[in-house]
């Protein structure tokens, strides 16, 4: 394309030649300069107005202003949303841990009140920024994990208490006659029909007929029959090749199969068997061995009395 320039008397004049790519160039040019003379207008025009309240403009602002705060308020409300349903989940997993703690703390024989004391906090105030959005998401994020970590922990805990309680509830710690003296203890002695040394294989309880006889620990009778030098006897298995033998007795409570508990009345004193008087003749067999019971009941003994300081 070709242009030519003339002054106004013709005197002079000058041909300009534009090419494809010039003519692409020049209009673009123009283009961008008219958009950022309109854009620049426009701000001022919008400004002014604004400033002056022109009434159009007034309500273009309104308009624009109130759907920032819509598109603002419906970010907040979906975020709020999702942050109420994380704090759902926290509380439900806060009243399991709270659970927990309480059975946890039962078996370990702690109150559990003295556990929910508030710990005292104070202190110079040393004012920081406000939280953002995504910093109370990420401290809900750790709470989270970190409450997972203890509902874990308490859980393994409780299970391993449980275990170990079950274990303690198995050995024969308690006192088979309560408040009963003994009359003879486990070991070598005189016996009393011989006149010769022998092997007393547990201890001799002395009591009047028909007294309750209670299981030293839990666990299954695997006899409750006649024995010729026992009488009326009761053998309770505790697992792990432990057995208590309660001998002797007027009167059999429980049969051979039965479960048993800590306490629970097996038998009745008697003279029943090879005996001189009414008593019990308590044993404490491992594998089939005797052992001295006084080991097991000063056990039970130094348990409770640490329990009740």
């Amino acid at each position: 394309m070709h242009f030519i320039i003339t002054d106004a008397w013709l005197a002079k004049s000058r041909a300009v030649h534009l090419s494809g790519t010039k003519m692409v160039v020049a209009f673009v040019a123009l283009s961008l300069a008219l958009m950022l003379m309109a854009a620049g207008l426009y701000h001022w025009v919008f400004l002014k107005g604004a400033r002056e309240r022109w009434p159009v403009v007034g309500t273009l602002v309104r308009l624009v202003v109130a759907d920032e705060f819509e598109q603002r308020d419906r970010f907040m409300r979906e975020n709020l949303d999702a942050m109420a349903r994380r704090l759902g989940e926290m509380q439900a997993r806060m009243l399991q841990v709270e659970a927990l703690s309480e059975r946890v703390s039962g078996l370990a024989g702690v109150n559990p009140h003295d556990l929910k004391l508030a710990a005292a906090r104070g202190g110079a105030l040393v004012e920081g920024r406000p939280l953002t959005l995504e910093e109370l998401q990420a401290t809900l994020n750790d709470l989270e994990q970190l409450t997972g970590e203890r509902t874990d922990l308490l859980t393994v805990m409780e299970s391993r208490l449980i275990d170990q309680r079950l274990k303690k509830a198995m050995v024969p710690t308690q006192q088979p006659l309560p408040g009963h003296d003994i009359g003879s203890r486990f070991g070598w002695r005189i016996d009393p029909f011989t006149g010769r040394q022998a092997l007393h294989t547990g201890l001799d309880f002395q009591a009047e007929t028909g007294t309750p006889i209670v299981a030293a620990a839990g666990g299954v009778v695997v006899a409750a029959e006649i024995h010729p030098q026992y009488g009326n006897m009761v053998e309770v298995d505790h697992g792990n090749d432990l057995v208590t033998r309660y001998a002797h007795a007027s009167r059999l409570l429980v049969k051979k199969g039965d479960l048993v508990k800590r306490g629970q009345r097996l038998a009745l004193v008697g003279t029943t068997g090879r005996s001189t008087g009414p008593h019990l003749h308590f044993e404490v067999l491992v594998q089939g061995v005797p052992q001295d019971p006084h080991r097991f009941l000063a056990a039970g003994q130094g348990a409770g009395n640490v329990a009740r300081r």
